[in-house]
């Protein structure tokens, strides 16, 4: 069982969902993104009061209103495999006002897997996945080529995340073709 509680924020409505005992965040979707709930077993249930949802609802104000919160202030505990998990510690390694290429992160992971490359696509698969949006960074993700792609919230909420934590939006560009919706 989930329960969840819906956010208004400055790019949307969020959902916010925690675990059946109530202690830990397990996702944070925008509506209509691609994947919303995809992590999840069942449809969450909307409860207010729960103190970690209020949380997590109190570190999206503070997110929104230019401060930069710590990750590690809040209990998340996104739910897939070993390899997903991996990738979504490095995103959460990614400091506000910076971005990491695909590229990047499968170089990471190939090192901590002890292998000599990783694919970029499997990199990139494992952040379309995230199921924490927005807390663990996704959108501080960009191509190699300094594409702004691949944003399961869409990327004009990417851009516009990107811009309220500083980043020159101005050295990237869209692609024609792009992954996100």
């Amino acid at each position: 069982m989930y329960y969840h509680i819906n956010y208004q924020s400055p790019i949307g409505n969020m959902v916010v969902a925690c675990d059946d005992e109530k202690e830990h965040i397990v996702g944070l979707w925008i509506e209509g993104q691609k994947y919303f709930l995809g992590s999840l077993s069942e449809e969450p249930i909307l409860q207010e009061g729960i103190p970690v949802l209020r949380k997590a609802a109190d570190w999206l104000d503070a997110y929104f209103a230019g401060k930069k919160p710590g990750i590690e202030e809040l209990p998340l505990a996104p739910q897939g495999g070993a390899f997903r998990q991996e990738v979504w510690k490095i995103l959460c390694e990614v400091p506000y006002g910076s971005v990491i290429t695909y590229g990047e992160i499968a170089r990471k992971m190939a090192s901590r897997m002890g292998k000599e490359t990783m694919s970029a696509q499997a990199a990139g698969g494992a952040v379309a996945h995230n199921p924490i949006s927005v807390i663990i960074p996704c959108h501080r993700v960009v191509g190699t080529n300094r594409s702004l792609t691949g944003y399961a919230g869409g990327i004009d909420r990417k851009i516009k995340l990107l811009k309220h934590e500083g980043v020159d939006t101005s050295e990237f560009f869209v692609p024609k073709v792009t992954t996100a919706p």
